[in-house]
């Protein structure tokens, strides 16, 4: 079974690695989506992302649980993405539990139990105090 996860995967921390292991577990492959540099402006704005798109595709390539990593523009390249991929399975974070999961009329839907206190947006927020 292929599974998919998305994300801007910016600043890789613990919470990142459990998430990737954890989808891993769940099937044969796993495939990582990247939101492209300007989607990440986008929603998290212009000071993001602090690492470009290539740089985060060669350290999230690089992680044992990862067999391979594609980007997307915006949903519907997304949920193009998952069809392509031919993915069975979606993992999210729990913060989606009861929210849209962009593909999940492709893919079942599989929540991941978030580690509150690791977020990247808390992280680089500490750091710019």
């Amino acid at each position: 079974m292929i599974v998919w996860t998305n994300g801007c995967f910016d600043i890789i921390h613990a919470g990142h690695i459990a998430l990737f292991e954890y989808a891993r577990s769940r099937g044969d492959r796993l495939v990582v989506g990247l939101d492209t540099d300007e989607r990440v402006s986008l929603n998290k704005g212009n000071s993001r992302p602090i690492h470009t798109l290539d740089q985060r595709k060669k350290v999230i390539s690089s992680l044992r649980f990862v067999d391979k990593v594609v980007s997307f523009s915006s949903d519907d390249e997304l949920i193009e993405r998952i069809r392509q991929e031919k993915a069975s399975l979606i993992v999210v974070g729990s913060d989606y539990i009861g929210k849209r999961v962009i593909g999940s009329e492709i893919a079942e839907v599989c929540f991941f139990s978030r580690i509150p206190e690791l977020s990247s947006t808390r992280i680089v927020n500490a750091n710019s105090i």
